[in-house]
């Protein structure tokens, strides 16, 4: 439900049932108004969802308004909306409810048409979790879909809006007319399709297609009606999600598919059990995801040579960190004395024996005296050494210059604009790509631009490239060196700029020594992936930098 402005009823001007104040209404859906307000007698921020005046006198919807306070006022979860209270005012029903500062899901999607992987992953986990609870206290939702996924500032995902949440094995009337599907066409399950009697497994298969829509960019069924989009998923099986986004680790895409089976028994027998699946998926996303990208600055040793540093004990130092084999082959010197065969070393242990004791006595002190010497020589050859400073310091070899870190730059927004995919800049696949949310113009709204920050492995000079897969675009390029400058004012003037009107590659030179780069976009171009209310979306498929 989106905000809509709305005139101040004339019962918002008192409290409701005598305590909880109306200050501004901040949705509308078909069946009620939800209105920020404040409970006067614990002094907080609550959402109080009013029933429209024009059903206040039907006594099927009241029943269903008053249901759901009592269903939801009995889930406690963190991934769950609280309830708080159920009154009734002058002949109006009222559910107040815990007050969640921020957008939900279908508003992400609208903006941003798909998410990644790591992210979808972690809001379906809190999902499964959430209607594990609710299963468990005997309901199922009914009405799984990003409308009724709220995301808080802090990143937690909420499940919201039980208002056709239904009890499992419940004989009571259903307070719905025949042969009318409760939930919204696009993620109906096959069973309430069908009206054939549902259990929490409806509701999984609603967070799959709900898990589809955030990969994919669109809903697996979707007809010219609402009872054509309902009957899609009744004659065929959804589209491959591997096959419209190829970056996906095989696991997740199983895990999202079998919630997708059209047979309950198919699925996820429990939230719990969905959870889990997704949370091992988690590893295998990543593993899929970076074996494209393997360690920047990664090189093999150097065999038999030996480099000592400023910072870098010398071989022999103590030491808190671990020295391997084939370091201490390489700096180890060679022994002179040859390795003995155990028969050898045991003729002469034995003609040491056969020795009368004073000459043994002799050779003792022949021994010790020699080892004496030694050290003597050596401790005057070292102070020698050292009184002519005579110590060589080798400078390490730090390799090429690489791209070691790049994060989304949004300073104007959230702060971050799609960071779980940055990674599609570094893979070297022109196949996947990093994408910016979609906006209403190709300026970037009222945010003027958004970025790419990078950060190389030191200072240098060299050349950046930048490949761009759709058009118009027009980018600026800033250079700092020591730290990374938080506004984009305090960067100095930029330092290249480039456009196209069409998809390309952008080259920018890096002339003086710098460590980070910043990558503006001032203005991108229409995309496929984005809906016709936000149509412009950048999309980057590859940077690198080449030093100097």
């Amino acid at each position: 439900m989106r905000p809509e402005p709305q005139e101040v009823p004339v019962d918002s001007q008192r409290l409701l049932a005598g305590r909880y104040r109306l200050d501004r209404q901040i949705a509308r859906g078909g069946m009620a108004e939800v209105w920020l307000g404040v409970d006067t007698f614990l002094n907080r921020q609550v959402a109080i969802k009013v029933l429209k005046p024009q059903l206040a006198n039907d006594p099927v919807v009241a029943e269903r308004f008053r249901r759901e306070a009592v269903a939801c006022a009995g889930l406690s979860h963190p991934n769950i909306v609280a309830v708080y209270d159920s009154v009734e005012d002058n002949g109006r029903q009222a559910v107040v409810m815990q007050y969640v500062q921020g957008k939900s899901l279908r508003e992400l999607l609208d903006r941003r048409k798909r998410l990644g992987p790591l992210l979808t992953i972690h809001m379906g986990a809190a999902m499964a979790a959430a209607l594990d609870v609710a299963h468990h206290s005997g309901l199922v939702h009914r009405d799984v879909k990003p409308g009724n996924i709220l995301i808080t500032p802090e990143g937690r995902f909420l499940l919201a809006d039980f208002g056709i949440a239904k009890a499992l094995g419940s004989t009571t009337e259903d307070l719905t007319h025949d042969n009318i599907m409760m939930g919204t066409a696009k993620y109906l399950s096959p069973e309430q399709v069908r009206g054939k009697p549902l259990d929490g497994r409806a509701d999984l298969y609603g967070l799959g297609l709900v898990l589809y829509e955030c990969l994919a960019g669109k809903v697996p069924f979707l007809g010219e009606t609402d009872a054509d989009t309902a009957l899609a998923r009744l004659q065929r099986e959804p589209t491959d999600l591997a096959h419209l986004r190829p970056s996906l680790a095989p696991q997740l895409v199983r895990v999202i598919h079998k919630l997708l089976a059209r047979n309950p028994d198919h699925r996820y027998a429990s939230g719990e059990e969905t959870r889990v699946a997704l949370m091992a998926a988690i590893s295998a996303q990543h593993d899929h995801t970076t074996s494209m990208t393997p360690p920047s600055g990664a090189r093999a040793l150097k065999p038999n040579r030996q480099v000592i540093t400023p910072d870098e004990p010398a071989v022999g130092a103590s030491s808190d960190q671990p020295v391997s084999k084939t370091a201490l082959s390489n700096t180890t010197p060679q022994r002179t004395t040859r390795n003995l065969s155990p028969k050898t070393k045991l003729a002469k242990s034995s003609s040491f024996r056969k020795l009368p004791g004073s000459t043994k006595i002799l050779g003792l002190i022949v021994v010790l005296l020699s080892v004496a010497v030694t050290v003597v020589a050596t401790r005057d050859i070292r102070s020698a050494q050292l009184s002519t400073t005579d110590i060589t310091v080798v400078a390490p070899d730090l390799g090429p210059v690489t791209i070691s870190r790049m994060t989304s730059y949004d300073p104007n927004g959230d702060a971050q604009e799609n960071e779980t995919e940055i990674w599609a800049l570094q893979d070297n696949n022109p196949k996947t790509v990093w994408s910016t949310d979609c906006y209403v113009n190709q300026f970037f709204g009222t945010k003027q631009y958004v970025g790419v920050l990078i950060e190389l492995s030191r200072a240098t000079t060299g050349t950046l490239r930048v490949a761009m897969k759709n058009g118009p675009w027009s980018l600026e390029m800033y250079a700092a060196n020591g730290s990374a400058p938080a506004l984009l004012e305090q960067w100095g003037p930029r330092l290249n700029t480039d456009y196209n009107t069409r998809r390309g590659v952008a080259q920018f030179v890096v002339a003086n020594q710098a460590q980070y780069v910043l990558l503006v976009m001032r203005e991108v171009g229409k995309s496929v992936q984005c809906g016709t209310a936000n149509p412009y979306q950048g999309l980057i498929q590859d940077v690198s930098f080449a030093a100097a």
